[in-house]
């Protein structure tokens, strides 16, 4: 850190906050090579961007910067554990040093940013040092935003396909349809067919009216690994649809990781007209009745009289009420057979030579089956063992 000059005049006290603040009115300047170091409030009413030095913002307690005209620092560092809270737009000419605490602005105010101008940049970027608000650029076409919320680092990498004027993003570990940061919301259950499910963990919010790719990434945290039936291939980008009102395939160009650890590289599209960007996956080939009945599988059926497992439940075979059911014993050989099937099979044959037989039942045994849902185009097999 470079040596400071501490500014002691022009304190006074505010009205509009507890502590103490520095207020600019036009008389603060600093020249090239010198520094100023902020430990109190920062009110700003005055232009304040002609500088060549240092603006420094330290201390244990929480600072804020606000005002009615926005400052531009040439370097600024951030060594404030308790965070500088921004309610006015801070510009950054050349270096934003984090140290130590967060840039925090408010999520639902998207005119409050740290602003990194074309030839702006940060470092020392962590969990422990970050933006937990807007970040935003000014005529860029490449650019890692160093946001995330209060407790992780989560970064989102812009690929423009153009220089942008502006852009602006920021990211929150909530639920997109239930926000608590916010005042809209993004229902993860308003979503194409072509989205078997929507993340409901975090999401990032970006603007920008020129056609870009994102890069994003998950982390145990993000608990993919507990959507049904994700897998590493499944993962895709999907966008919050402003036109549609529900969540839409962005697409992927690129996939790197697992299913704990990852990131992907989104296909090109038009930030304005996404309210939100997050993590989807790609429904089964099955479409969705396999998600809904995971008991689809193997069966055990004991037609003894006591009222359990009587009869061959196949779940919710309503769905489908145009179906047929098939089984066989351990031989191939088929031994029932039912079209539009609702729950009659308890052990006896009703086809071939068994059938002759069925008083007495089948013997006991694994037996093979397989449906077929005609109404939504599906199969399935497994298997039942039948108990005497």
């Amino acid at each position: 850190m470079k040596q400071l000059i501490a500014i002691s005049i022009g304190l006074f006290a505010s009205l509009t906050y507890a502590q103490n603040a520095l207020y600019n009115q036009g008389s603060i300047q600093i020249h090239p090579n010198g520094s100023i170091g902020f430990h109190t409030n920062f009110i700003n009413d005055a232009s304040f961007d002609q500088h060549i030095g240092l603006a420094g913002f330290y201390g244990n307690n929480s600072i804020q910067v606000s005002g009615n005209v926005a400052p531009s620092f040439w370097d600024a560092e951030f060594f404030v554990p308790s965070n500088v809270m921004l309610r006015i737009p801070v510009h950054i000419q050349n270096n934003a040093n984090l140290v130590d605490g967060n840039v925090d602005s408010p999520l639902d105010d998207q005119t409050v940013y740290l602003n990194f101008m074309q030839n702006g940049f940060f470092t020392g970027e962590r969990n422990g040092a970050k933006i937990t608000g807007f970040a935003a650029i000014n005529n860029r076409d490449f650019f890692s935003f160093p946001i995330g919320d209060e407790n992780q680092l989560r970064p989102l990498t812009l690929i423009s396909q153009g220089s942008t004027p502006l852009a602006r993003c920021a990211y929150l570990f909530e639920n997109p349809s239930s926000p608590t940061s916010l005042t809209s919301s993004f229902d993860v259950n308003s979503k194409v067919s072509e989205i078997g499910t929507v993340t409901d963990q975090e999401f990032w919010i970006l603007n920008s009216g020129v056609p870009a790719a994102v890069t994003i990434s998950w982390n145990a945290r993000s608990d993919l690994a507990s959507i049904p039936n994700a897998s590493f291939e499944s993962i895709i980008v999907v966008g919050w649809s402003i036109a549609a009102n529900q969540w839409v395939v962005i697409g992927n160009a690129a996939k790197g990781g697992d299913i704990t650890n990852g990131f992907i590289t989104s296909e090109v599209f038009n930030p304005n007209d996404f309210g939100a960007i997050t993590f989807g996956t790609i429904p089964l080939p099955t479409d969705t009745f396999a998600v809904n009945n995971p008991t689809l599988g193997n069966y055990f059926l004991s037609p003894n009289g006591d009222g359990i497992n009587e009869f061959l439940v196949l779940d919710n075979m309503s769905e489908s009420p145009n179906n047929s059911l098939r089984i066989f014993n351990r031989f191939g050989q088929k031994v029932f057979e039912k079209i539009n099937y609702v729950d009659e099979f308890n052990g006896e044959s009703n086809t071939g030579n068994f059938y002759l037989s069925q008083d007495i039942g089948l013997p006991e045994g694994v037996y093979f089956y397989l449906v077929t849902l005609d109404d939504l185009g599906l199969e399935y097999q497994g298997f039942l063992f039948l108990d005497r």
